[in-house]
């Protein structure tokens, strides 16, 4: 006879969180909660995605976070129109319109503000931490990078943000595509409306410009 307090096997286990593919079955369903579901589920990567892409003159004035709120309300009004023609993954078409709400709180500040944002500013310095850029750091220099002190490796990372501000911003944007944002090839040549060959090209030369800009040494020995 099993313990009267014994739990059924399985109970205390984690359960798996539905799928985006899930949530958005429900969602056409009717289930309205799953709306919520969903979009929370995407908040922290589009807060990514819009600080390492903000003005850092625009950053100070406008939080990443009060943009990512306002993409997620737009993607709630606009769902339903998702829902009837889903030309491309959730993640991507949630993407879109974060692209359009940082062009337009560009467009704002830059009237508001014409003499300090209109001058071409950095694009990556407030999204892109210490942590992060070491990790780029280490696949481009030598493989493995172990500096011994924290002065050495903010150094580092400072450099590495001054390499990708001086990249053209087709070469920095697809290095923040698959570097930071963890984003796949294909889903790179679905944004960029290139085929995956073409991406995986770009991919491989804007490495070695940014290699070449941070370590020219590496590329001349």
């Amino acid at each position: 006879m099993k313990p009267e307090n014994e739990k059924p096997p399985g109970k205390d286990l984690p359960t798996t969180p539905p799928s985006v593919e899930l949530l958005l079955e429900k969602i056409r369903l009717g289930q309205k909660p799953a709306v919520e579901t969903l979009l929370d589920r995407h908040r922290e990567p589009l807060r990514r995605m819009i600080g390492l892409r903000l003005d850092p003159a625009i950053a100070a004035r406008e939080d990443a976070s009060d943009i990512v709120q306002d993409v997620l309300l737009e993607a709630h009004k606009r769902i339903e129109n998702y829902l009837k023609n889903p030309v491309m993954p959730f993640h991507l078409w949630l993407r879109h319109i974060a692209k359009d709400h940082i062009i337009d709180a560009h467009r704002r500040h830059r009237l508001a503000q014409r003499r300090s944002i209109d001058r071409e500013q950095p694009l990556v310095r407030n999204g892109l931490t210490d942590q992060s850029s070491m990790e780029i750091a280490r696949h481009l220099v030598d493989g493995g990078i172990t500096p011994a002190s924290e002065a050495v490796r903010k150094e580092l990372a400072e450099r590495v943000r001054s390499a990708l501000d001086e990249l053209e911003p087709d070469d920095r944007e697809i290095i923040l595509m698959r570097g930071m944002e963890q984003m796949s090839n294909q889903e790179v040549a679905e944004v960029l409306n290139l085929t995956e060959a073409a991406a995986s090209m770009r991919h491989l030369r804007a490495l070695r410009k940014l290699k070449l800009v941070l370590a020219p040494e590496t590329e001349n020995g």
